[in-house]
């Protein structure tokens, strides 16, 4: 079965020689999004909604930025961020090999947050790239708003520069924002190093952020224990795929 999907996600070609050359050498790439344009202000006040009537176990707030967990079974708006085409045959050239949904939720970057230190998601291993990650944009991504940065090529790096150790909060030479449009897509490697840039305005800066690992890796959340009935209703063969339900 696993063999059948990867084959399917594959011969797919949704993405151009271009964004995978860029995705395998910078580490990251910036792709259109499964939402209509003219369906983006629908989409922000699901989002909206969606956070607003989070269980408090499901939210989390950090130093910089307010994350709320399973947006697999926030709606079906929601659906089609992981199952979009481009992104599963991302995971078939980065992670090359059968893969699930690690976790999928919501994370604003609150107004006036500084700048979080870059990291990684996950290290490379003798197996090579274990994750792919994608950051769905709600709010266009700018430089003076918390858009992501990234270390272009650093998921390839065998060893830290000197003076990447000493401050990973720090401006890097070599690091690009990612910026684009609301319902742009950054599509990344789990090894590349980023974080998101300093939000200087008054507004909050709204995503939808995505894993995929291996699948027989230890996932974030557990969709086959979380999965609703109603989410299992609607979706198809391959988010259950995708989702190991």
């Amino acid at each position: 079965m696993d063999d059948d999907w990867l084959s399917i996600f594959r011969t797919g070609r949704t993405l151009w020689a271009d964004n995978l050359q860029a995705l395998r050498d910078v580490g990251f790439v910036i792709i259109p999004g499964p939402v209509a344009p003219d369906q983006l202000t629908q989409f922000a006040d699901a989002y909206d909604s969606a956070v607003a009537c989070a269980a408090s176990e499901d939210i989390s707030v950090g130093s910089s930025t307010t994350r709320v967990q399973d947006f697999v079974n926030r709606g079906a708006e929601f659906d089609s961020l992981y199952v979009y085409e481009p992104i599963l045959e991302a995971c078939c050239r980065i992670i090359g090999q059968p893969f699930k949904l690690s976790t999928m939720h919501a994370r604003t970057v609150r107004p006036y947050s500084p700048a979080q230190n870059l990291h990684v998601d996950f290290k490379r291993d003798e197996n090579g790239w274990p994750m792919l990650g994608f950051i769905f944009m709600v709010d266009e991504f700018r430089r003076d708003n918390g858009a992501t940065r990234f270390v272009s090529g650093s998921h390839k790096w065998t060893a830290l520069p000197a003076n990447f150790q000493e401050d990973t909060s720090a401006h890097f030479e070599g690091q690009a924002f990612a910026c684009g449009p609301a319902g742009s897509v950054i599509v990344y490697n789990g090894s590349v190093w980023h974080g998101h840039s300093a939000n200087l305005t008054h507004k909050p800066r709204r995503s939808i952020q995505g894993a995929y690992i291996r699948r027989d890796g230890d996932a974030a959340v557990n969709q086959a224990a979380r999965i609703r009935p109603d989410t299992l209703g609607r979706i198809g063969e391959i988010a259950k795929y995708v989702l190991a339900v």
